[in-house]
């Protein structure tokens, strides 16, 4: 019987209850103990086989990473509005089958973990229009849910100015001019639906994509792009490789990191190759 260690949100997307997931956990066979999200290094500390997490995207990369320190699998229980590293991973939305693969499943992936100045992250890192898109979008996510990100990109198209950046992949300078947004993927999916088809969780390398500054009219191509997977196939779109990537742009440039909005300037992204073991099926 598994010891499954639950961090759960109650403040994500969908209020996820920690004790309708409890009973789900144990009705398939593991014993658990709960800790809110907030309790990440206690969760650890009870020395569990499992740690399963509860709650939106932003909540995933710390246990991801708590969970490969320790030598736990790690299991996501979808619990917030885009849940798009689920939707990349194959994972069910549904709470039950969710409970029974964090309890009882067998079959796992070895993944990596990004990070951005030593934060993790599991998905994408944005610098420019994704985190003003995600800013406009987070005060109506809980009443319009997914449909805010789309509201939310469109308002940013309108509305944000390039950012001037320049760019090195393992220590060679590969960009340097403005952009609408630059992307750093681990998974490659995000903004609800978005996603950057190259990128590949397990082959230890960071993908990066710039979206060249162009016309506004663009964007809406470039929507498509990303919302079809195809944006590094676009004219105007740059798309690198690396394990260590070197940002340079403005102080206070807006970051969105697996859904969590930062401000701040440059930033080193880097690669953990097979950092966590993640249950999927």
């Amino acid at each position: 019987m598994p010891r499954v260690a639950l961090l759960a949100n109650e403040g994500s997307g969908t209020g996820c209850d920690p004790d309708d997931l409890e009973r789900l956990l144990v009705r398939h066979g593991a014993t658990v103990d709960v800790f809110p999200i907030v309790g990440l290094r206690e969760a650890v500390a009870t020395g569990p086989d499992r740690l399963a997490v509860a709650g939106g995207d932003g909540s995933i990369a710390p246990a991801a990473a708590a969970a490969g320190e320790v030598g736990a699998a790690l299991a996501v229980i979808p619990s917030g509005t885009a849940n798009d590293f689920a939707r990349g991973a194959g994972l069910p939305s549904d709470p039950d089958e969710a409970c029974r693969i964090a309890a009882a499943g067998t079959r796992e992936r070895v993944r990596e973990l990004a990070r951005m100045d030593g934060r993790p992250f599991v998905n994408v890192a944005s610098a420019g229009l994704a985190a003003r898109a995600a800013s406009l979008a987070a005060p109506h996510k809980q009443r319009l849910g997914v449909v805010a990100y789309v509201l939310g990109a469109a308002r940013a198209a309108l509305t944000e100015p390039a950012v001037p950046c320049r760019l090195s992949a393992d220590g060679r300078e590969v960009f340097d001019g403005a952009a609408w947004q630059v992307i750093v993927s681990s998974s490659g999916h995000f903004g609800a639906g978005s996603s950057v088809a190259e990128a590949d969780p397990s082959d230890g390398w960071l993908d990066a994509t710039v979206i060249e500054a162009g016309t506004r009219a663009r964007l809406v191509l470039h929507g498509w792009g990303l919302r079809s997977g195809r944006i590094a196939d676009q004219t105007g779109v740059r798309h690198f490789r690396a394990e260590e990537l070197d940002l340079d742009v403005p102080a206070d440039t807006g970051y969105n990191v697996d859904g969590e909005i930062l401000s701040r300037g440059g930033a080193r992204f880097t690669v953990e190759h097979e950092a966590y073991r993640l249950i999927v099926g």
